[in-house]
């Protein structure tokens, strides 16, 4: 009985390690990804979904930054958003909940529910 919880804690702490890593830069998300390519921990695949996400996002914003005036604008003000939504990615991945970055996050879950 006590191998059971033992295992089941352990995956816990180690799905929380993984989708925590997944927040920190690009290098991280392709880290937790791998490490999650054998376990399949369902926690951690969710955070590495609100990261990818948020990673393409953040790509997206850098290409529109490319458009002098009205993409500088877009690109300031979406890198602000952006940082918001990261924080609370992290925040919800330190604190052990599923909830989806705010504004994008369920369209990120819709985008990649095939991960």
């Amino acid at each position: 009985m006590e191998s059971i919880e033992k295992n089941t804690v352990t995956s816990e702490s180690e799905g929380k390690n993984i989708a925590i890593i997944a927040y920190i830069t690009v290098i991280g998300l392709i880290i937790a990804f791998v490490m999650n390519s054998d376990k399949k921990n369902s926690f951690a695949s969710y955070h590495i979904k609100q990261s990818l996400g948020l990673a393409l996002t953040g790509l997206a914003l850098g290409i529109i930054g490319l458009i002098p005036i009205l993409g500088w604008l877009i690109n300031i003000l979406g890198i602000f958003v952006l940082l918001f939504m990261w924080i609370m990615g992290l925040v919800n991945a330190i604190n052990g909940q599923e909830k989806p970055v705010p504004i994008l996050g369920t369209m990120y879950l819709e985008w990649f529910k095939n991960l």
